[in-house]
């Protein structure tokens, strides 16, 4: 084989499976449907996670545990991250982070959704810091390198 004629991978290419076409094709008469039941039959449609019959897995596998269903979730911002951005230039140095300078250094994903700052790492760089909510180690770390943090309100 040379660059000037290519040809795919041995087996990649395989020929259509041509149900219904008489006894010597090998796919005849029940045309690879088997005999009986639904599978068999026109109109033919399991539904995802039909087991035939057997009881599925969802109901086998115990349940436990409580969800919130009024939990509120935060997208996650470390002080180290912040330290790293504003010292790559990522994030502008000397004004305001908010959500809305996040989102447009793409340190969030989702624009609309509530942002919590943590104190994971170390913060040398001065920078002011509102997001809607805080910890305490991350006000701590921010105040120590000599800048502020705000809380907004939730939305």
């Amino acid at each position: 084989m040379a660059f000037s004629n290519p040809r795919p991978a041995v087996g990649a290419n395989q020929n259509r499976k041509r149900v219904g076409r008489g006894e010597g094709s090998g796919h005849g008469k029940t045309s690879t449907r088997g005999s009986n039941g639904a599978g068999s039959r026109s109109g033919n449609k399991y539904r995802a996670g039909f087991e035939g019959g057997q009881m599925p897995l969802a109901r086998r596998v115990p349940k436990f545990g409580f969800h919130s269903p009024h939990r509120t979730e935060f997208q996650i911002i470390n002080v180290d991250t912040l330290e790293i951005c504003v010292s790559n230039g990522r994030l502008p140095k000397g004004q305001t982070i908010t959500p809305d300078t996040l989102w447009e250094a793409g340190l969030i994903n989702r624009q609309g959704m509530p942002v919590k700052i943590l104190g994971d790492g170390e913060l040398t760089q001065k920078v002011s810091v509102q997001a809607h909510k805080l910890s305490k180690s991350a006000v701590e770390k921010i105040e120590k390198a000599g800048g502020t943090a705000e809380q907004l309100m939730a939305k």
